[in-house]
Order: structure tokens, then sequence, then C-alpha cells
């Protein structure tokens, strides 16, 4: 139980960083900012591995730097992608 609420708190401090870097506004929920984050850092985690620092003595900096990043990905993507699945979009894409 304690990891899921570790995992949640991970999620959020990283979508609502990768929100807060990104240029413009955003417009997801704070679900989904959650989810983002969450994903970003599974997929940092998954990078990490990959390239063989995801277990380093002392803070694993590489590792978080990672995740961070793979939020910012996610996070965009999200924000991208979210006003399509509600059904609003751009004007240019009405056109």
């Amino acid at each position: 139980m304690f990891q899921i609420i570790w995992i949640v708190i991970v999620g959020a401090v990283l979508g609502v960083i990768a929100k807060m870097i990104l240029p413009g506004k955003q417009d997801i929920p704070i679900w989904l900012t959650v989810l983002c984050g969450i994903v970003g850092a599974l997929l940092g985690n998954w990078i990490a591995s990959g390239l063989g620092v995801r277990h380093t003595g002392g803070i694993d900096w590489i590792r978080h730097l990672l995740q961070l990043i793979g939020a910012l990905v996610v996070v965009a993507a999200g924000s991208a992608v979210w006003p399509r699945v509600r059904g609003g979009g751009n004007a240019a894409s009405r056109t």
C-alpha cells in the first residue's frame, strides 16, 4: 500500500514540475498530470535500466533526470491529445 502512495506522490511531483517547465498552458486535469508523471517516471526508470544507471551509490541523479525528461515528454503528449479526447480541439482542426 505504501508503494502505491509513493508512486502517486512521485507522479504528482514529476507531472507538476513538467507542467511548470513546458512552455504555454497545459490544459489537462490534475489526475492526468499525475498519470503522465507516473508514466514518465516508469519511462525514465526503463531508460536508466537500459543505460545501467538505475541503481548507483548515493542519489540517482541521472535516473531522476531521465524520469523528469520522461514526464516532460508524456505531459506534452498528454496535453496535445487531451483536447481531442474531450471533444474540444482547436479551430484549425475543425476546418
